[in-house]
């Protein structure tokens, strides 16, 4: 029971992580690892995608409410973020991930360097291109992103989200809506190859789902009401952690 209340309270903090910036799955994955070290990496990180598909879904209808969100450039995005997704997770089984996960440090220290330099980033709303480009422009980001979600998967709220400031011109808090419906259609791919595998802790997701719905109300509620002032620090927050991490398991042999 106490295992369970604490994966429970980490997926509502990775909620809420995740509803801001993304990279929650930093707060909850090592969280399941730690608590359930004898289950199946498998299991675990499927059981982990389930729980969180919750939360993007709450959060993405929370920002829905208050966020004038593009529909008609927006579905056909997050259908290319599905398709992606799925191919990424195919491609995975058919070639090694090795070289990306090398690169990927030095890409996640390129955004964060892009974000240190761009003072006012995403301060202001100000989109740019015609509808048709809009609708091309947010299909490429969801089908490449949605492909690297499936393919590997961390950073992909930040790379969702500084796509759509730096290419759309797009403020961070129209940005981060705009990512929790990408980042749920690329979550629902993977949530059922997972299942499908087999490889899903039905009781355990539940729980966990209840606290990354929590957490997405909390946090969706807070980038809304703070705006860029919180979602510029903790997506800089979030890219050092990203990257430190990946730079250890690099530096450590952990990856190859």
């Amino acid at each position: 029971m106490l295992e369970l209340a604490t994966v429970t309270l980490a997926s509502l903090f990775a909620g809420f992580v995740d509803a801001i910036v993304g990279g929650g799955g930093l707060i909850l994955v090592p969280a399941l690892f730690s608590v359930y070290p004898g289950a199946p990496p498998a299991t675990l990180l499927g059981t982990n995608k389930g729980a969180s598909v919750w939360g993007t879904a709450w959060a993405t209808t929370q920002f829905a409410r208050r966020v004038d969100m593009p529909w008609r450039p927006l579905l056909p995005a997050a259908a290319a973020a599905l398709a992606g997704s799925f191919t990424g997770a195919w491609a995975v089984t058919l070639i090694s991930a090795g070289g990306l996960r090398r690169a990927l440090p030095f890409i996640l220290l390129g955004v964060l360097l892009y974000t240190l330099a761009k003072k006012d980033l995403g301060r202001h709303h100000a989109p740019r291109h015609e509808a048709a480009t809009q609708t091309l422009i947010a299909s490429v980001i969801g089908l490449t992103i949605g492909f690297y979600d499936g393919f590997f998967g961390p950073g992909t709220g930040t790379f969702f989200s500084t796509s759509l400031v730096a290419l759309r011109g797009y403020g961070l808090t129209k940005a981060t809506a705009l990512t929790k419906l990408f980042n749920f259609s690329s979550n629902v791919a993977s949530v059922l190859l997972f299942a499908l595998g087999g490889h899903m802790l039905w009781l355990l997701g539940l729980c966990m789902a209840v606290g990354a719905m929590i957490g997405g109300w909390l946090g969706s509620h807070s980038a809304l009401k703070f705006g860029a002032r919180l979602i510029r620090p903790l997506l800089v927050a979030i890219s050092l952690a990203l990257t430190a991490k990946l730079l250890w398991g690099y530096f450590s042999g952990q990856v190859r």
